[in-house]
């Protein structure tokens, strides 16, 4: 048995400290996503867990897939093409400011992938536990029908 998780990872761009992304000049840069993050934290725990995706087949789309595979995920399921990854921006909250995300993944590899890409019946597999985020159908209605294939497998 093994935990399947099927949706976006993005580019996550920080503003350092608590600034603003008006007033930030530079970025940390890393990967992110609720089923990705849950992937990895079981993946650290020695589950077995495999992450389902897509990302692009450039050198951003293979360092996402190259962090997922750093952390035990099983990513032989995340698909390569389209032109980009999803990126977020954070600005983390202070004491009087909330925390604000801004999204830009129109357009993204996973929000651009078809229907007939991911091969559900190989992928899934009895006793398999699968996650998505509500998040996940509403990238694109490819990827809607694309859960909704999913789901019928299990």
């Amino acid at each position: 048995m093994k935990v399947v998780t099927f949706g976006e990872i993005m580019l996550r761009l920080k503003t350092p400290e608590n600034l603003r992304i008006m007033q930030s000049d530079g970025f940390e840069a890393s990967y992110g996503g609720a089923e990705v993050n849950v992937a990895v934290s079981l993946a650290m725990y020695e589950d077995k867990c495999a992450f389902v995706s897509k990302v692009p087949n450039n050198p951003v789309g293979m360092s996402a897939l190259s962090e997922v595979r750093h952390y035990g995920v099983n990513a032989e399921y995340m698909l390569r093409g389209g032109d980009r990854l999803g990126i977020y921006f954070f600005e983390k909250g202070s004491d009087i400011r909330s925390t604000n995300v801004v999204y830009d993944h129109a357009y993204s590899a996973f929000s651009q992938s078809d229907v007939e890409d991911y091969k559900w019946e190989d992928i899934l597999e009895p006793g398999d536990i699968f996650y998505f985020s509500g998040v996940t159908p509403a990238a694109s209605d490819s990827v809607c029908q694309s859960l909704k294939r999913a789901l019928k497998v299990l």
